[in-house]
């Protein structure tokens, strides 16, 4: 990902459902000026959920995605209605699109009810208006995206909707913890895990954040921490997880101290579950198993935080023969029923929402939940210093 690109977890994910063959496709491709999506007049023609990260006016970076059927009866039609169940998972806006005209089928019903129940954002919109009478309404707009009827009043729609929802959503990164011209500590670690040549997502994005908020970060790696102290002051140190207990050894007590991942938790909307959930490691057993959940996909090294060194050290910390499994990317299983933990990521390639259910999945199944720098914290003894700081705490 270039430096110069917003992240696809920064990104609102509008997603388009609907029956095989409403048109969901040439409505993408209508709002996008685009020939993104593949469009035929045969069934099924999608047949896996397609992603685009794009930018729309007026809405910005977006990531758009394009669903399967949910009414496809093919050989793998269930497959992919379940793939696009998934999908509703990081769905920040849906689109119901059906055909206008046609009385809504009981999957399209079902649909509508899915999204109501749970508290999914949608916007209804009947498309072929083109081709039948379309009575338009405060529920459902009539689109045509072969003559381009009311495609501009759908982005602006959408574009309303999501920009209402962020309003509503007050999740702040850490420019509420430093403020203007006040010195921000961050302490990164370079290692055979680190990538070449750049710095990972989160440590970018603090950056950002705290430029934006007029502060002032100062970047070192932890064999240069003891000189930036003598230098200055710093209203807060954030570190990597993996240095927490190196980092809080050479760090005044006085100081405030938290890491990326901690902070990232907190922007996503699950720091207090996950918190509650590491004194689950108390109960830990022998061979109880642990799911290693990351947002995103990367070549492991022999030195993995996730992979290697966090079964390290909570098999050390614990005294237990567990065993760990990994998921990555969007895939994160439905049933969690034979885990006794789910640890997740910072969730920095994924959006809120997506960080979000996966939580509630754990919960709803009775499955304790954490993420990795609030169980590295644990492990280490400091994680009422590392969350003390947080104001929403």
């Amino acid at each position: 990902m270039s430096l110069n690109e917003t992240p696809k977890g920064e990104r609102p994910h509008i997603a388009f459902f609907g029956r095989t063959n409403v048109g969901k496709s040439s409505l993408i491709n209508a709002v996008t000026n685009q020939d993104l999506a593949i469009v035929s007049p045969l069934k099924g023609t999608t047949t896996d959920p397609v992603q685009k990260a794009m930018e729309i006016l007026p809405l910005g970076p977006v990531l758009l995605i394009d669903t399967p059927g949910i009414d496809d009866e093919s050989l793998l039609g269930q497959a992919r209605i379940a793939k696009t169940k998934e999908v509703l998972g990081h769905t920040d806006l849906a689109v119901f699109v059906h055909e206008a005209g046609q009385s809504l089928t009981k999957e399209e019903k079902a649909l509508l009810e899915h999204f109501k129940k749970e508290g999914i954002l949608f916007l209804s919109v009947a498309t072929k208006a083109d081709c039948v009478a379309c009575e338009q309404s405060d529920e459902d707009l009539c689109v045509s995206a072969k003559t381009g009827y009311h495609i501009d009043t759908l982005r602006l729609k959408m574009a309303e909707l999501l920009t209402k929802e962020k309003e509503s959503t007050t999740n702040v990164l850490v420019r509420d913890l430093v403020g203007p011209e006040e010195v921000c500590l961050l302490v990164v670690p370079i290692d055979s895990a680190a990538p070449k040549g750049r710095l990972i997502l989160p440590q970018q994005q603090v950056i950002r954040d705290l430029l934006e908020g007029h502060a002032i970060p100062m970047v070192v790696a932890p064999s240069e921490l003891s000189h930036a102290l003598t230098l200055v002051t710093p209203r807060l140190v954030i570190c990597d997880s993996q240095v927490f207990a190196e980092v809080s050894a050479i760090t005044d007590e006085a100081i405030p101290l938290t890491s990326f991942s901690i902070l990232m938790a907190r922007y996503k909307g699950y720091l207090h579950e996950a918190i509650r959930g590491v004194s689950a490691i108390k109960k830990l057993r022998s061979n109880d198993r642990i799911l290693m959940a990351e947002g995103c996909t990367h070549h492991r090294q022999c030195d993995d935080i996730g992979s290697v060194k966090i079964p390290n050290w909570l098999r050390a910390h614990t005294g237990k023969d567990l065993l760990f499994e990994t998921s990555s990317g969007n895939s994160f299983p439905t049933d969690l029923s034979s885990y006794a933990l789910v640890v997740l990521c910072g969730g920095c390639m994924l959006n809120a929402k997506e960080m979000q259910t996966r939580m509630q999945r754990a919960l709803d199944q009775n499955i304790p939940v954490t993420n990795y720098g609030i169980l590295i914290a644990a492990m280490k003894g400091i994680l009422q210093r590392s969350t003390k700081m947080l104001p929403t705490l």
